[in-house]
């Protein structure tokens, strides 16, 4: 006989949806470990400079005269704190600090088959981050704790076509790991909160494919495009403290136990990118992009207990815009400085952003400088800004779970790379 779903079914629903997605501040991050972190990303797809084109324009392998490994080191820093306002209905503090130190890096090799030919292969990630406020925060019903965490090895190819052009292609592996708590009412047991946890983790595939187009010998354009990898996770979710009425309410409901299934999408993205040397000392790098972010914002939930239910969340996310501008110097033959500015939009309005997924636009300010130490080894530091907005928040999901009202500030990341590069 087939159970009716009544108010326990929504409820427990309600904390699922909640866990599709909490990952904080900004989700695609152009700071992978490598030097181009030193102009904010600008110019990035016509750069080919070092290995990590391999990943970033594979096409821009076949500038390197020689084979090559780069290696970043990259520590981060984010600053997020939830600020909450008047209208905010559950009770608590405001969280403290959702970020904290996180360390990252790349390693990137690109090996020179003849003057045409080359191989590559670059590891690192480029999307993730996390939230880990107070549990007693005034969210706690919506995320207590969220870690998207995510790898990837990007093997390519590029070929060079004649002086002037050179394409490439390479293939993603993209290992993801999710892990999702939160708070649970038990309101109607006059008792402690409970708690929910959701946790799996998975492998997504995808391609990317690039060109350049080297007008001259100091100027050149690089398009890349960068196909959505899908990403699945299932768990049982994880429920401790439940009061007795509230447990019971969902055991009749076929729901205690249940599988919960989640699929998402890492977003595609283009990316046009220019390089001009305007003399023996000074050039200008700048890049235009778009990334699908309209798509990420609808996740397919399924629950699977004595019956199959599937819904689509869909969070009214927009499609994003990117622009960055850089400039580079070469003070003297060993060493070159370069700085720049990025802009991207908010893939959501006001009315729609979440708690447990606080994006907003996002600025960045960047400096960086490169010294050749010999013909075979160049050292890299990098400094970069990024200042994630306020992320203004207005969420209502009912009495259970109450109303937050309120922004985040301070909301910042701190990025330091270091990097090396070995030619032979």
């Amino acid at each position: 006989m087939k159970k009716k779903h009544g108010w326990p079914f929504v409820f427990f629903l309600f904390f699922l949806i909640s866990c599709s997605a909490a990952w904080g501040a900004g989700l695609w991050l152009y700071e992978a470990g490598t030097p181009d972190m030193g102009t904010a990303a600008a110019g990035r797809a016509a750069l080919a400079n070092d290995a990590s084109t391999a990943g970033s324009n594979p096409a821009g392998m076949t500038r390197l005269e020689r084979s090559q490994m780069l290696i970043g080191i990259q520590p981060l820093y984010l600053k997020s704190e939830f600020s909450p306002e008047s209208g905010t209905t559950v009770s608590g503090s405001d969280g403290g600090n959702s970020g904290g130190w996180v360390m990252a890096g790349n390693l990137s090799y690109v090996h020179k088959l003849d003057e045409d030919w080359s191989l590559g292969v670059m590891a690192g990630s480029y999307f993730g981050l996390g939230l880990d406020p107070s549990d007693d925060w005034v969210g706690r019903y919506y995320v207590t704790e969220a870690e998207f965490i995510t790898f990837g090895v990007n093997p390519g190819v590029g070929y060079r076509i004649n002086d002037n052009f050179s394409v490439g292609a390479g293939i993603s592996v993209v290992y993801a790991e999710l892990t999702q708590k939160a708070s649970v009412n038990n309101v109607l047991d006059r008792i402690p909160d409970g708690k929910l946890k959701v946790e799996d983790d998975d492998v997504g595939y995808g391609a990317n494919l690039g060109g350049l187009w080297e007008i001259s010998k100091g100027t050149r354009f690089g398009l890349t495009y960068r196909s959505e990898v899908e990403i699945e996770f299932e768990d049982v979710a994880k429920l401790e403290g439940l009061g007795p009425l509230l447990a019971a309410a969902l055991n009749r409901a076929g729901l205690l136990g249940s599988k919960v299934d989640l699929e998402m999408n890492i977003p595609q993205a283009v990316m046009l990118s220019g390089y001009h040397q305007l003399d023996e000392r000074w050039a200008i790098v700048g890049n235009l992009g778009w990334q699908d972010w309209s798509e990420f914002g609808k996740s397919d939930i399924v629950v699977s207990s004595d019956t199959v239910t599937k819904l689509t969340q869909d969070r009214n996310y927009d499609d994003t815009w990117h622009a960055a501008l850089g400039l580079q110097y070469r003070i003297d033959d060993p060493l070159l400085l370069s700085v720049g500015i990025a802009y991207d939009s908010s893939p959501v309005d006001d009315e729609d952003r979440t708690l447990d997924l606080p994006l907003d636009r996002q600025i960045r300010y960047a400096a960086g400088i490169q010294y050749d130490l010999n013909e075979d080894v160049t050292l890299g530091f990098a400094y970069e800004f990024v200042d994630l907005g306020d992320a203004e928040i207005d969420q209502n999901r009912g009495p259970l779970a109450g109303r937050a009202v309120g922004d985040y500030d301070p909301n910042h990341i701190h990025f330091i790379n270091f990097n090396a590069i070995w030619r032979f």
